[in-house]
């Protein structure tokens, strides 16, 4: 039986976006595991267009090749962690717009977040989990967050030091957070392949 597959997806578009460092670092960390397949989804990389399609696909199923390309990206996976910046107090607008671009490849999956910034992006990743049950997925309680003086250890904003540095800080979060994960992974995958 295949291992469930997880999307690691880089919530910000920026050409000087932070993004890339943490997302490596998580994706490194997590391919550790031997229970969840991991990949890492950029959405630069789909030049999604701001929705402009005549309803979400739960109504209508959307028109633009990109979207069309994004959603069938996202129906692979049976999870997601989000990467994700804060951007006054909310995730970017590149995340939201992408996020919004789906709605049935969301639905009854469940959904990570790693958080950067000064408080760690804990608003955004609030937030997040507001949209996520919007678009009926599984929020979990555990995440991490890279904030504060650790986060200038290793932003260009600070000292733009390698992310082993904070290395043994982000661990037992990151082990919560990926073992939450796998469980919620396996039970929902379980009732959609019963209820399928």
């Amino acid at each position: 039986m295949s291992k469930p597959k997880i999307a690691i997806i880089i919530g910000t578009t920026r050409d000087t976006r932070f993004a890339d460092k943490p997302a490596q670092w998580l994706l490194e960390n997590a391919q550790k595991r031997d229970d969840l397949d991991f990949e890492l989804v950029d959405i630069r990389d789909y030049d999604l267009p701001l929705f402009n399609e005549v309803a979400s696909n739960l109504w209508v199923p959307s028109q633009d090749p990109r979207v069309v390309k994004w959603q069938e990206k996202l129906a692979e996976f049976d999870g997601y962690v989000f990467v994700t910046a804060e951007y006054n107090h909310s995730v970017s607008g590149s995340l939201k717009n992408a996020l919004d671009q789906a709605y049935k490849e969301w639905n009854h999956k469940p959904m990570a977040a790693f958080g950067y910034g000064g408080v760690g992006a804990a608003r955004a990743i609030e937030h997040l989990r507001g949209i996520a049950v919007e678009l009926q997925m599984v929020p979990i309680r555990n995440a991490v967050h890279l904030g504060g003086g650790e986060f200038m250890k290793v932003s260009p904003l600070g000292a733009n030091g390698d992310m082993s540095e904070v290395d043994a800080v982000l661990q037992p979060s990151l082990k919560a957070m990926l073992d939450e994960l796998a469980w919620w992974t396996d039970a929902t995958k379980a009732a959609r392949e019963k209820t399928a």
